[in-house]
Formats: C-alpha cells, sequence, structure tokens
C-alpha cells in the first residue's frame, strides 16, 4: 500500500466576524492586532480530509505549511494536536502586506524546495478575503492540476484520486492522477477535535524565534521550523506590499437581516427541493 506525502496549507486569520472601525490600516491592510486570531475555518476542513487520508495509509504524512508572524505558529500546534506530523511557518517581514497573488508566490517558492509532494490541500478561501484564489494560483506556479470545491475525498489508489464536489448547481465526481492540488469546501466533514495525547506531546513545540528567550531547548525534536527569504529561492520584487497588486480601499462591517428562513440538512434531496422552491418563487434563475 503507497504512502503519501500530504501538504495542508492553513493561515491564521484575523476573526472578521466582528470587525470594527479600526480594522483596516492606512496603507490598506488588515489590522490584525485588534482583532481575535482564528484557524481559518475551511483550513480545518482541508486538515480533516488529510487526516482521513492518514488514517487510511499508513506511512502517510501530514505537513502543515502556513504564512505569517510569528504568532501563526498557533496554528501548527493547534494541528498537531489534531494529529499532523509536522509543520513549517514561513515568516519574514518581507511578506507584510502580501496579497494572494504574492502569497502564492511564496507559498510556491516554498513548496518547490519541499520536493516531491502527492497532495496538497488548502480550505476554499480564507475569511480575512474571501477570494479564493490562492489555492488556485499555487497551483498555477507549481504547473500541477487542480480541483477545487471538494467536498470529500472517496478513492485514493496508487496515483488516482476520486473527488466529490459541491457546486452551485450540483454535485461532481472527478476522477484525477497526482500529483494534485485541492480546495476543500466549508460543507465538508468538519475537522477532529484534538488529541488528548498529542496535545500533551506537542504542548512545548515552539519556533526558534518563540525560544530565543529561553535558556536551552529541551526537547529538540519539538522545534517547529521556521523558513524565511533567506531558505527559500524567491525574487524579492514578487513579495509583500511590493508584489501585491491589490490594494484593500475599505473594510466594511455588513449584517445580512432576514425576516423568513428555513433550515435544511446537506442532503442532496433537500438541497434539490430547495432549489426547485427559489427558482419557482423567481429567487434566482
Amino acid at each position: 500500500m503507497k504512502a503519501y506525502k500530504i501538504i495542508v496549507l492553513a493561515k491564521q486569520v484575523p476573526d472578521t466576524r466582528n470587525v470594527g472601525k479600526d480594522a483596516m490600516k492606512a496603507d490598506g491592510t488588515v489590522n490584525r492586532a485588534v482583532l481575535p486570531a482564528i484557524f481559518n475555518p475551511e483550513d480545518l476542513n482541508a486538515l480533516e480530509q488529510a487526516l482521513r487520508i492518514k488514517d487510511q495509509y499508513a506511512g502517510t504524512t501530514v505537513t502543515v505549511l502556513t504564512m505569517g508572524p510569528g504568532r501563526a505558529a498557533d496554528i501548527i500546534r493547534e494541528s498537531l494536536f489534531r494529529g499532523a506530523d509536522s509543520g513549517i511557518l514561513l515568516t519574514d517581514r518581507a511578506f507584510a502586506g502580501s496579497d494572494t497573488l504574492a502569497t502564492s508566490y511564496a507559498i510556491g517558492q516554498a513548496l518547490k524546495k519541499m520536493g516531491k509532494i502527492d497532495l496538497i490541500i488548502a480550505g476554499r478561501q480564507a475569511i480575512d478575503g474571501d477570494t479564493a484564489q490562492v489555492g488556485p494560483q499555487v497551483a498555477e506556479k507549481l504547473n500541477l492540476l487542480q480541483v477545487t470545491y471538494v467536498e470529500e475525498v472517496k478513492e485514493l489508489k496508487n496515483d488516482t484520486i476520486v473527488l466529490k464536489r459541491r457546486l452551485d448547481r450540483g454535485v461532481e465526481t472527478v476522477k484525477c492522477q497526482l500529483p494534485l492540488v485541492i480546495t476543500v469546501n466549508g460543507t465538508a466533514p468538519e475537522c477532529r477535535t484534538r488529541n488528548a495525547k498529542l496535545l500533551m506531546q506537542y504542548k512545548h513545540a515552539k519556533t526558534a524565534t518563540e525560544l530565543q528567550n529561553e535558556k536551552s531547548n529541551e526537547q529538540p525534536d519539538l522545534n517547529i521550523p521556521e523558513w524565511t527569504v533567506n531558505d527559500i529561492e524567491t525574487d524579492h520584487s514578487q513579495l509583500g506590499l511590493t508584489g501585491s497588486p491589490t490594494k484593500v480601499k475599505a473594510i466594511e462591517n455588513v449584517v445580512l437581516q432576514a425576516k423568513d428562513s428555513k433550515v435544511i440538512s446537506s442532503a442532496d434531496a433537500e438541497i434539490e427541493n430547495m432549489m426547485i422552491e427559489l427558482i419557482k418563487s423567481h429567487t434566482i434563475g
């Protein structure tokens, strides 16, 4: 039975459910200091898909790659608590202010350094931008096949994978060859909770920066690697604000209000009936 090398792209994001007037800086970047930092929700769905593959195929490894400031190491620890094998923090002031283009470039260069990879899994989009661009852009930069809006990995055999996609118009089953980049919907199964044994094993896992104020590292096997621009081959003109053509002009907290609501399950039949009702009422279509 084949073992797979899986990389999960995860991001620590500001909790945009409560955006205040100070949420944006003058340069158009998000003021992350005033917003609580959380694990991007759909990246957790992506992590669960990776862990399910690991459960089925002995020897499979799951590595989490995240780009951000030093505190983003929390994302790697959280992933270790849930079953990931390792993680890498891509961090450098040169990455600050990156839009999706600059972000995908930096991540792509880091992935190239990691050698042969069977599967790259990411959440569909991050809640701080809602662009759904980074996963597909990484695939383009690495010249890899990609499948987006994945809800379930149905089958994986040797270098062939069968995926279930949920789209606005219905459900698709896609068969594809590895290596591959996939992005996972929030409708995919939720990520498993922390494992108590793993929590105790990895609670002291830290990056070199986090350890710099400590006298010594008594558990060197728990080091979380940090990569900077000096550790990957990059064109500095494609990093950070310089490499980011997207500029944010304003951020608003929009509250949607509805007088009527209807709760349905994720069952295909119920979703189909709801679509028929909306079409008949001319709400859509």
